[in-house]
């Protein structure tokens, strides 16, 4: 029978509840009445863990807003969150968080509350004093006016508090009634963000706070000045505030005996006094002052036991050689600052992890990792590299890093030059010969002495010097003899043909070259150079007057004109009026064969003319004679005016 009505009373208390969330009408006492009974209608053995949620009040949110009542967001045994509290539903929270005074509820979450400075403290208190550990509260808005109040911190279960967005519409009360309120809770973490809250007071005593949030507010530097009251605490981040001096954050740690982390991120923090010494809590390990104003004297500004030192988003240029060592440094970033170059290690011997993203390095150190040789990771991408020799270094630094460069290859690639943009840089490749300079300078001196060797090889074999000279000479002769002419007048043809012969072979051409052409049948008038070579001039300068006045040039040709170096310089001078008149001048006569193997190099020219002229062979046979002389005046043969009434055939 005490069963099935033990049964009975249980099905009938689970329609009671069911019917006070529906119909939404059961005052606030009523509901005390009928949780108390139904905590004491199920027996100690643990059955009421069955019910894991309960639904405590009004759970339609479309409830009137005539009831002044709040919203219910989360609600389980250990979690509740109310949302549109005022000071017309104030009494009814107060009421409800006064019966977890012993209870399972640990989570506590207000949002949008709207009430003045009493009932906001009456909350506080009554959470102070309840079962809840973590209390949350978001966008508050404070009403009336703030007074002094005594706060009663004993017996709390708390451990931390949130508190976000405040909106004081008060404009003129004392600070310090606010602050104290909060600066003196006996709990582990209390976080206060987006409030704009200027100063916060130091601890009247020791404070067991050991997790301090102050994001996103106003505060200055005057923050914790000589506050000795903070010796529990690890963590405080002061992100996004208004702090400037960077030494005067490192004075406010060094009374902060255990402070571990401290995140400064988002100030307006800058260090330039070189003679201002920053002094920082020795236990500090990990620092974020990322985002700031900093340069590169923040390296005389440093916790000496840092681990992890967070620089990123300033205004670094390079890291100073004589900076203080750090020793225990393991993790340092430096992206998106205006490093030229990564970093030594001087300072940091024991860094394993190094970031240098975002920053102006075009050609990156190769010997990072032998300065650095404790570095696991090192993440360089995103830098307007250079792709040049220099880089080549540091892409065979990649291959012997075994995996060290984060984000290799994606994030490695060229800015300059402008034709290998975008280009990764495991595809860039120059040629050992372009990059090593001591070998191009080898390969430009070897390549200019062969070169300076077949050029005189060349200049020797062709007798290039010899022609040089010749043509210099040729040169100053036409100048000369430009300067010397009178205006208008032209070089005028006073001979037949200029003969030019070895003087070995002088007696066939004045036994029977000259005579037969001069004396015999037609009017031939013939220059040569024992009678018309003018006194007084130069060889050279008398052969180029005596070809240039002649209509045609005879070469008598033997073994003995090759050994001729005189009949070498006619037959250059003549070939080149052969080119610059563009006339049909030149006669060969051979005299007697010439073998090819004694004609000197040389004489190339001669070889040429050889081989495309045609030439008159002088007959042994006294029959054939009288052809080659009819032959020889008919390529000769022309009129030329007779000067001062001498005619053809006369000499002096």
């Amino acid at each position: 029978m005490k069963e099935n009505m033990r049964s009975h009373r249980k099905f009938f208390l689970f329609k009671c509840l069911f019917a006070l969330s529906f119909w939404n009408c059961v005052s606030l006492s009523v509901e005390n009445e009928l949780l108390t009974s139904v905590s004491n209608s199920f027996p100690e053995d643990g059955s009421d863990k069955k019910i894991k949620s309960l639904l405590l009040l009004y759970t339609d949110s479309r409830q009137s807003n005539a009831d002044f009542d709040w919203v219910v967001i989360q609600n389980t045994t250990e979690s509740l969150s109310l949302s549109e509290i005022t000071n017309n539903n104030v009494k009814k929270l107060l009421a409800l968080l006064s019966n977890f005074r012993q209870g399972t509820l640990q989570n506590l979450t207000l949002t949008n509350v709207s009430v003045d400075w009493n009932a906001l403290i009456e909350i506080f208190q009554t959470v102070w004093h309840s079962s809840i550990e973590y209390f949350n509260i978001n966008s508050v808005t404070q009403l009336s006016k703030i007074k002094n109040i005594d706060f009663d911190y004993s017996g709390t279960s708390m451990k931390a508090m949130t508190v976000k967005k405040v909106l004081i519409t008060d404009l003129y009360f004392s600070q310090d009634y606010l602050y104290k309120i909060f600066a003196d809770m006996n709990i582990a973490s209390l976080t206060i963000n987006e409030s704009e809250m200027i100063h916060m007071l130091c601890p009247l005593s020791n404070s067991p706070f050991r997790y301090l949030n102050f994001l996103k507010n106003d505060l200055t530097d005057l923050l914790f000045q000589k506050c000795d009251k903070l010796i529990q605490l690890e963590t405080l981040i002061l992100q996004r505030n208004k702090f400037e001096s960077l030494p005067k954050v490192s004075f406010m740690t060094s009374r902060m005996k255990s402070l571990k982390y401290l995140d400064m991120s988002s100030n307006l923090l800058s260090h330039d006094a070189a003679d201002v010494q920053c002094q920082w809590a020795e236990s500090l390990r990990e620092l974020d002052l990322s985002s700031n104003q900093l340069t590169d004297s923040v390296f005389e500004c440093l916790p000496v036991n840092v681990e992890k030192l967070n620089l990123q988003n300033n205004r670094i240029a390079s890291v100073p050689k004589g900076m203080a060592e750090l020793r225990s440094l393991k993790e340092l970033n430096l992206a998106s600052n205006r490093l030229a170059d990564l970093p030594g290690c001087s300072g940091f011997k024991s860094l394993v992890f190094l970031n240098v993203e975002v920053n102006l390095i075009l050609t990156p150190s190769a010997n990072f990792f032998q300065s650095c040789p404790r570095v696991r990771e090192l993440q360089a991408g995103h830098n307007p590299f250079k792709c040049s020799c220099e880089l080549q270094d540091f892409v065979r630094l990649e291959r012997q890093s075994q995996g060290k460069l984060f984000g290799w290859p994606v994030a490695y690639l060229c800015e300059y030059p402008e034709d290998l943009r975008g280009t990764q840089l495991k595809d860039f490749h120059l040629s050992e010969l372009a990059c090593n300079t001591t070998l191009l300078l080898v390969t430009a001196l070897l390549l200019t002495l062969v070169l300076v060797a077949v050029v005189a090889f060349l200049c020797i074999y062709l007798d290039v010097p010899w022609y040089a000279r010749m043509t210099w000479q040729w040169t100053q002769t036409k100048r000369r003899a430009w300067h010397n002419r009178p205006e208008e007048q032209e070089t005028v043809l006073q001979f037949h043909a200029f003969i030019s012969y070895s003087e070995r072979d002088s007696l066939w051409v004045k036994s029977e070259l000259i005579p037969n052409l001069e004396k015999g049948e037609g009017c031939v008038q013939l220059c040569q150079h024992e009678r018309d070579f003018i006194p007084g001039k130069s060889i050279v300068e008398n052969i180029i007057n005596c070809i240039e006045k002649s209509y045609k040039s005879i070469f008598v040709l033997s073994p003995n004109f090759v050994q001729s170096e005189w009949c070498h310089y006619e037959l250059y001078f003549a070939h080149h009026k052969l080119f610059s008149e563009n006339s049909n001048s030149l006669i060969l006569i051979l005299l007697e064969p010439i073998p090819p193997y004694i004609i000197p190099a040389r004489y190339h020219k001669l070889k040429a003319l050889m081989a495309k002229r045609t030439y008159l062979e002088w007959p042994k046979e006294r029959s054939k004679r009288a052809l080659f002389w009819a032959n020889l005046r008919a390529a000769i043969s022309i009129n030329l005016p007779v000067a001062d009434g001498q005619r053809c055939g006369e000499t002096d």
